[in-house]
């Protein structure tokens, strides 16, 4: 997968702080993340991406950048370098407040070259999620368009995909604020897990038994659920939950039958991630959805509290840079607590 293609670039443009990129000593290694390494030299940073290999070295903060996915533009948000955002994917899709003077690239899965080259690009944020994309990011990079994969999807744990921070930081001549974001996340991401219970200042009382925990929507006869590589059930564990597939080693979701979700989750005590907006409306979307205990004692959540009525969905944005917040969501979602505590999950009713 590494040798999918190799492309090395120097960059050297001038960036939106039209200083040299901030120096700072960067970690030999990631902690968590493995689809790419950071070195440092006395007038670079080198970022090694990997599926597909990249090699690139960057020596300015970038100026123009576009993104394909509004993961990125959260990213881009918390490193306080919105500004650099010249183009972006879906438009109609971003939650985060941008400029809006951002040129429209299209659709995610097929952005226009036209509108790519027009935009004038220091470097364009590509996501690769198969074959079909690696072929479309080298047409657009025969057209002359520098471009980077930010595979912050393929980590399994959610603090590796927060540690993307870092390849972003880089970019824009941010690494050492990058760093200093991330080691606050993970500081309080591991406090957490490490309580397995919400705070007692919140006159919550801690987790005596593992709450059992459920997740996903029948669709058309298969009920998707996470395995225990994904990031979801990461969380699930370190809030302390009890969820059944945390040894499946598969690398994408797990399809039950509908007879299979009802042997393993009928008794589940809460759900989450649920696609309704409301206890009827998921009721309506599908009657075997009020079977589960979890529905009918109206423990129910999905992730849409911080979403616009056009569908954007700070989830996807700031819930990748802060993992913080849906851990404690979750752990508050086992104790039951108030719906105002919660970050992301919003409860049906």
């Amino acid at each position: 997968m590494r040798n999918l293609s190799y492309i090395v670039l120097l960059l050297c443009f001038v960036g939106c702080a039209k200083q040299p990129a901030e120096q700072g000593s960067v970690p030999a290694s990631n902690k968590y993340a493995e689809g790419f390494t950071l070195t440092q030299t006395d007038s670079s940073v080198i970022v090694e991406v990997f599926q597909p290999y990249q090699r690139m070295e960057i020596t300015r903060p970038l100026q123009r950048i576009g993104t394909m996915s509004t993961v990125q533009v959260g990213f881009l948000y918390a490193l306080d370098a919105i500004d650099c955002l010249a183009a972006v994917c879906n438009p109609e899709l971003i939650y985060t407040p941008v400029k809006g003077t951002e040129i429209d690239l299209g659709d995610s899965m097929k952005p226009s070259a036209e509108r790519v080259l027009q935009a004038g690009l220091d470097i364009l944020l590509a996501v690769n999620y198969g074959q079909y994309d690696n072929l479309e990011a080298m047409r657009l990079e025969k057209l002359g368009v520098p471009i980077i994969f930010i595979n912050e999807w393929q980590e399994h744990s959610p603090l590796a995909r927060a540690e993307w921070i870092r390849v972003i930081g880089a970019l824009v001549g941010k690494l050492p604020q990058a760093d200093s974001i991330f080691h606050e996340v993970e500081e309080k991401y591991l406090s957490l897990s490490a309580e397995r219970s919400v705070s007692p200042k919140d006159g919550l009382s801690s987790v005596s038994e593992a709450v059992s925990i459920m997740s996903g929507n029948n669709f058309r006869g298969t009920w998707y659920v996470p395995s225990g590589k994904n990031y979801l059930a990461y969380l699930f564990k370190d809030a302390g939950a009890d969820y059944p597939f945390y040894n499946d080693e598969r690398e994408t979701s797990i399809p039950l039958t509908v007879e299979e979700t009802i042997h393993y989750f009928h008794d589940a005590d809460v759900w989450v991630g649920a696609g309704g907006n409301s206890l009827a409306e998921l009721a309506q979307i599908d009657e075997k959805h009020t079977w589960f205990k979890a529905y009918q004692s109206g423990r129910v959540y999905n992730w849409r509290k911080q979403r616009l009525p056009g569908g954007q969905n700070n989830f996807w944005e700031r819930g990748v840079v802060h993992p913080e917040e849906m851990l404690e969501d979750v752990i508050h979602i086992l104790n039951n607590a108030p719906d105002s505590l919660l970050h992301f999950a919003n409860r049906l009713y």
